[in-house]
């Protein structure tokens, strides 16, 4: 997979020649440093943007290809969302925003209530349900994200940067959470910068210039 950007006369290839197979139910982090390509990779996987040439395949339907609308049903059914800045909107309580993507889904108003109200129990924010982001604290608006993107039950959870914007205690609760999302039987692509955070992982694929330069299982001992 490439992607090339032409920037006046120079053309910079954020993704040079990038080969990669995620299988189900890993746990995989992306690391590198910024400008290492790991963004543009992940907005790849998630579908937010289109390769300039190769293939991208999810469970085995080529993805590169189609159109926008497809690529947002393909988001909202297979793929839930983590950011580093939560992206929760700020004039909606914590269940309000929890149910977003299930109305993209077109889920009628009292499943969808309910499908977030699990949500938001299994984060253990079941009684924050109508509390704003403004009203939440850093870790307690992520776990807001995390449900968020948990409510439509994808099999693909990708994490960027999600401990970024906490303080160490904060980021360990969320990782702690990413874990158990895991062993419930997710996919995890999680990108970071910390190589700390990145051994929490199965398995590490390292970039840098817009190529893999490592891809390797974690030893857990």
């Amino acid at each position: 997979m490439y992607k090339i950007y032409s920037m006046g006369d120079n053309e910079v290839r954020a993704l040079n020649n990038v080969s990669l197979h995620i299988k189900p139910k890993q746990f995989i982090a992306i690391v590198g440093p910024s400008g290492s390509g790991k963004s543009t990779l992940m907005n790849m996987i998630g579908c937010l943007d289109a390769p300039t040439s190769g293939k991208y395949y999810i469970d085995g339907m080529e993805v590169s290809t189609l159109r926008d609308d497809d690529l947002a049903d393909i988001r909202n059914n297979k793929i839930g969302f983590i950011f580093q800045g939560f992206n929760l909107l700020s004039k909606l309580t914590a269940i309000e925003n929890v149910e977003l993507p299930l109305i993209y889904r077109g889920i009628a108003k009292g499943e969808r209530h309910r499908l977030s109200q699990i949500a938001l129990d299994r984060v253990g924010l079941g009684d924050r349900t109508h509390h704003r982001p403004n009203e939440l604290s850093g870790g307690q608006q992520q776990r807001v994200a995390i449900a968020r993107a948990l409510s439509t039950s994808p099999p693909i959870i990708l994490a960027d940067e999600p401990t970024g914007a906490l303080d160490s205690k904060s980021g360990v609760e969320i990782m702690k959470m990413l874990h158990e999302i895991h062993d419930a039987g997710n996919t995890i692509v999680l990108i970071t910068h910390d190589n700390d955070i990145a051994k929490q992982a199965e398995r590490i694929v390292r970039m840098q210039d817009g190529e893999i330069i490592f891809d390797s299982e974690v030893d857990s001992e």
